[in-house]
């Protein structure tokens, strides 16, 4: 792999590559942007086949966090980190530690929190060596786990996307065919089910299944039945790169709207939504609500204050779908356009604030 090409081709900032012979910690640090402020994003543990499908990732992941940062309003810019490993037996305390050390040598132009591998007790280890974490306990008066406010955010923003696909924000009678049912996606149940909406779910995680059958009156289905069941509205929330050829051939809701990351297999299948008529949320617009969460903790957490702006999810998705009506684009890339022309704003504001105190100082000499 040619780092320098990769980083070059889509702006990164910053790789750091972090080791420690005693812990066994292997991380990367990716910085994508901080045009908007300090790179925020979590720390992904996972086992790599290869340290280049390690590198693959986080910078990939980095540079979707500029861009879901971006939409959310929040003055924060994009970045990622993974530790290489697995994290069912290769965790330590001593691992985080190290690890909270580099985050702590970057001075504040990255904050970490939670992510696939890892966890709430993770994140308290870090914050040992560092205070540039969020998503710690409550004790030390953050948040805690995201999951609920994640799922209020994917539930405000399915009520957006309803408007804009189905004539209507009111989701009771609708039939939402929920594909996963962990963390996040049971509390998205329980709003739905309050709210009247008949729901069917599937995972391969049975217990889950049984547990939203049991309190939401839902109907199980095998996992590769979940895309042809007739529906309103479908919510993928669990793998990504689960809208493809192959599924979108057997969808039958107007809607798509769920919490998983990378929905679409290839950029291409926005477009063909569009064709389809199918509205289609954005993932990193709806599923902001965790970041969003952990990000009010930079300014000392209140819940209600948190919630308060995960509402804007609503306002977000809205807002997507405006710009692909208007510039007739799929809402893929209305998401974009409109983190991007966010980002440009702020560095032209940035520019011309620079060649005005290069004006004055000029002078004053």
């Amino acid at each position: 792999m040619n780092l320098f090409t990769k980083m070059v081709e889509k702006d990164y900032e910053q790789l750091v590559v972090c080791q420690d012979q005693t812990s066994g910690l292997k991380a990367i640090i990716a910085i994508h942007d901080t045009t908007l402020g300090p790179a925020l994003g979590g720390t992904r543990m996972w086992n790599y086949q290869s340290e280049e499908d390690a590198f693959e990732d986080v910078l990939r992941l980095s540079r979707g966090m500029t861009y879901k940062n971006a939409a959310a309003g929040l003055n924060l810019g994009g970045g990622k980190a993974v530790i290489i490993g697995d994290a069912r037996t290769d965790k330590n305390p001593e691992m985080f530690r190290a690890f909270g050390r580099y985050i702590q040598g970057l001075n504040g132009r990255y904050i970490t929190a939670e992510d696939v591998g890892t966890t709430v007790e993770d994140m308290d280890i870090i914050h040992d060596e560092t205070d540039y974490v969020t998503g710690i306990s409550p004790a030390f008066g953050a948040s805690g786990n995201p999951s609920p406010v994640t799922a209020y955010g994917v539930y405000v923003g399915m009520k957006a996307a309803a408007k804009a696909g189905l004539g209507s924000e009111d989701l009771a009678g609708k039939t939402i065919a929920v594909q996963g049912v962990g963390n996040v996606a049971y509390h998205l149940c329980k709003y739905l089910h309050e709210e009247g909406a008949q729901l069917i779910v599937t995972d391969i995680y049975k217990p889950s299944v049984e547990r939203a059958v049991s309190e939401f009156g839902a109907k199980a289905v095998d996992p590769d039945d979940i895309y042809e069941q007739d529906c309103d509205i479908f919510a993928p929330c669990a793998l990504g790169g689960v809208i493809n050829d192959e599924t979108l051939a057997k969808l039958t809701a107007k809607v798509i709207a769920g919490a998983a990351n990378n929905q679409l297999k290839e950029e291409r299948h926005g477009q063909i939504l569009q064709d389809m008529g199918i509205a289609y949320a954005p993932d990193y617009v709806i599923n902001a609500g965790g970041v969003i969460n952990v990000a009010d903790e930079l300014n000392g957490y209140n819940r209600d204050r948190a919630f308060k702006k995960v509402e804007g999810i609503y306002d977000n998705v809205s807002r997507v779908f405006e710009i692909a009506h208007t510039k007739r684009i799929p809402t893929s890339q209305a998401a974009d356009k409109m983190a991007e022309e966010r980002i440009e704003r702020m560095r032209y504001a940035r520019g011309t604030f620079l060649q005005n105190e290069h004006h004055i100082l000029s002078r004053k000499k």
